[in-house]
C-alpha cells in the first residue's frame, strides 16, 4: 500500500507508544524546503528556543502522553549543507519539544546498516518503507507487508551504535 496525504499523516497520531525513523541519506529534497535551504545556506539562522509550530506541539503533546518519537540519522563527515540545515533548523528544535534524536557517524568506521533503506517503524508493528532516489528525491512510501522483527533489530543496531543528537553537536558550527 503506498502512502500519502491524511493516510500518512494519520500514522503520527494514531501510534500508542513509538514512532522511530532510520535516515540514512545526506540530503532529502523536499520543495517546500527549498527556500529555508538556501536562507541557511545564505546565513539565516533560527533559535531552536523559539520554533513553535504544529510539529513541535505534537512532538511535545505525545511526549507528554508517554508516546516517543525517534530516529537515527547515518551521516559521514564533513557534513553536506543539507545536514547542517537539518541539524540546526529541525533536529534541534525537534529535539527540544522531545523527539530521541541520534547520529550515527560511520566516516572512519564500516556502517553496521550498509545497505538498509530509509523507513519508519510505528509500535515496532507496522513498517512503511521510505524509497528515494539517490539524489534524495522522495519517490514513495510503502508499508511493509513483511516481517517486522529485521527492522526491529536495525533500531537496535542503530540505537546502540550511534549517540544522542546534542551529543553529536557539541563544538560543531552548524
Amino acid at each position: 500500500m503506498l502512502l500519502a496525504g491524511e493516510e500518512w499523516a494519520a500514522r503520527f497520531e494514531g501510534f500508542r507508544r513509538e514512532a522511530w525513523r532510520l535516515e540514512s541519506l545526506p540530503q532529502y529534497l523536499m520543495p517546500q524546503e527549498a527556500d529555508e535551504l538556501s536562507a541557511f545556506k545564505a546565513g539565516s539562522r533560527t533559535d531552536p528556543h523559539t520554533v513553535q509550530n504544529e510539529y513541535t506541539d505534537r512532538l511535545r503533546r505525545q511526549a507528554a502522553e508517554g508516546r516517543t518519537q525517534g530516529r537515527v540519522h547515518i551521516v559521514t563527515r564533513p557534513l553536506s549543507d543539507y545536514l547542517r540545515f537539518e541539524f540546526s533548523q529541525y533536529y534541534a528544535p525537534h529535539s527540544l519539544a522531545g523527539e530521541r534524536i541520534r547520529i550515527l557517524d560511520v566516516t572512519d568506521r564500516t556502517n553496521p546498516l550498509e545497505g538498509v533503506q530509509d523507513f519508519w517503524m510505528f509500535d515496532h508493528s507496522e513498517v512503511v518503507l521510505m524509497n528515494y532516489h539517490p539524489d534524495g528525491r522522495q519517490i514513495s512510501r510503502k508499508v511493509h507487508d513483511g516481517d517486522a522483527a529485521p527492522f526491529i533489530e536495525y533500531q537496535r543496531i542503530a540505537v546502540a551504535e550511534s549517540v544522542p543528537f546534542e551529543e553529536y553537536v557539541k563544538g560543531i558550527d552548524l
